[in-house]
């Protein structure tokens, strides 16, 4: 007599060994270089507040702004370059000559001994960062249908909160056993261990040895897409892109504004009843930055739910867009409330919020764009954020210095709800572009 067939607990563990993961492994690296790419994004801004760096080389708020200019400038002139020299070389190519430029830049920042040395390993660095996104979001829309898109955007994008809770955990430690500079050296080392995963295990899927058929089929089951490049003056007419060029613009900025001065913010704002300094300041960022990783994920999660429950495309994602973006609202409270924790609550909701959205706007790129065109769609959005990030940059130090964070946060907070409306101008729905 034969043994009764056990049936598995879950069904969907039947239908995802039919098919095969072998795409969630490409989606791993893209989350392990994300999170590379924030760490060595922030040593510098926790660099700032050790009192051995300060004694060396003291910068001055204004100084520190056009510094952190110096890394946005790049990041323009980059994504002006980098999204579409990934989609003429290819993923493989293209993203490991982005790392590899901005490890040897994040490493450069030790040689430094004046601002005009930091403002130049800075550029450096935002030259090759802007490789991440276009690089990360082409190699999502070439291994995952268009019902997983926005889940693996927000799984990879998480990369950057944990790279942000990294950083304050390892930095201090590093810079106060061995010295500033080996925070550099150390971490910015890291990325081409990366490399080495990277270059052995990506192929795209068709050329994959490693994939199933049935994962191959699954990856490919949308509407066939013409495969004709794209070039950037082709795209720049479609409304499509001016949504995603808006959903960049306005939001980008207060990202970058958290990871530059949070650390300076919570070590000199007078308002508050704790300050924190480099060896208090891991725990606080850990709550920051994990909450904001599973605003990353959930935002993710939340569009995908929604139209797997029937909702069109277009209502999933502005629909959490919506919830991401008044999750930002209160934020402004944080910079006149005396109380620490209640000031990094809110900056912990705010920066879930921002995840969250983030996850959402790379993936209306793929939603509306043939594969071909998503990394030169994105470099385009990305250069809007660097040159709306660049000029707040520039501003941050003169207007901290002679008002404090308070117009800041205030600009955070009705940034997401204004791109949102701009957005839906646009693009009443969310329908592929005809080129």
């Amino acid at each position: 007599m034969k043994n009764p067939e056990v049936l598995p607990l879950n069904p969907l563990d039947t239908v995802a060994a039919k098919i095969g993961n072998y795409r969630w492994r490409i989606c791993a690296l893209l989350f392990f270089a994300t999170t590379i790419n924030y760490v060595d994004r922030q040593v510098l801004s926790l660099v700032l507040i050790d009192d051995g760096f300060r004694g060396e080389i003291p910068l001055t708020k204004e100084q520190i702004g056009y510094i952190d200019a110096a890394f946005k400038v790049a990041y323009a002139l980059g994504f002006i370059i980098v999204g579409n020299f990934i989609d003429r070389v290819g993923t493989r190519k293209g993203f490991a000559f982005a790392l590899v430029v901005w490890s040897l830049a994040a490493i450069s920042h030790a040689l430094a001994r004046s601002p005009l040395g930091f403002g130049l390993a800075r550029f450096g660095l935002g030259l090759g960062e802007s490789g991440n996104f276009p690089g990360a979001v082409k190699t999502v829309a070439e291994w995952f249908p268009k019902k997983e898109r926005s889940f693996a955007t927000g799984l990879f994008n998480s990369g950057a909160n944990i790279g942000a809770i990294i950083a304050p955990l390892t930095v201090p430690f590093i810079a106060i056993n061995y010295g500033w500079r080996w925070a550099f050296i150390l971490t910015g080392a890291v990325g081409f261990l990366w490399l080495i995963f990277w270059l052995r295990t990506y192929r795209r899927p068709e050329e994959h040895p490693h994939l199933s058929k049935a994962e191959l089929s699954y990856i490919q089951s949308d509407p066939a897409e013409p495969t004709t490049r794209l070039p950037w003056i082709s795209l720049f007419p479609k409304r499509q892109t001016w949504a995603v060029i808006a959903g960049k613009f306005f939001t980008d900025p207060i990202w970058w504004f958290y990871l530059t001065w949070l650390p300076i913010f919570f070590n000199d704002n007078q308002n508050l009843d704790e300050k924190l300094n480099l060896r208090t300041i891991g725990i606080p960022f850990l709550v920051i930055y994990l909450v904001s990783d599973l605003g990353s994920i959930a935002g993710g999660w939340l569009s995908t739910y929604f139209i797997k429950r029937g909702w069109s495309v277009n209502r999933a994602r502005k629909t959490t867009m919506l919830i991401c973006g008044l999750c930002v609202v209160p934020i402004f409270f944080a910079s006149i409330t005396s109380s620490l924790w209640v000031a990094i609550g809110l900056i912990a909701l705010a920066t879930a919020g921002h995840q969250g959205w983030s996850a959402n706007v790379y993936t209306l790129s793929s939603d509306m764009f043939p594969k071909q065109a998503v990394g030169s769609v994105i470099g385009i959005g990305g250069l809007a954020g660097a040159v709306s990030g660049t000029l707040l940059a520039a501003a941050s130090g003169l207007i901290i210095q002679s008002a404090g964070y308070l117009p800041l946060f205030i600009i955070a907070s009705s940034a997401y709800l204004v791109a949102l409306a701009v957005i839906h101008f646009l693009v009443p729905k969310l329908e592929p572009v005809q080129m």
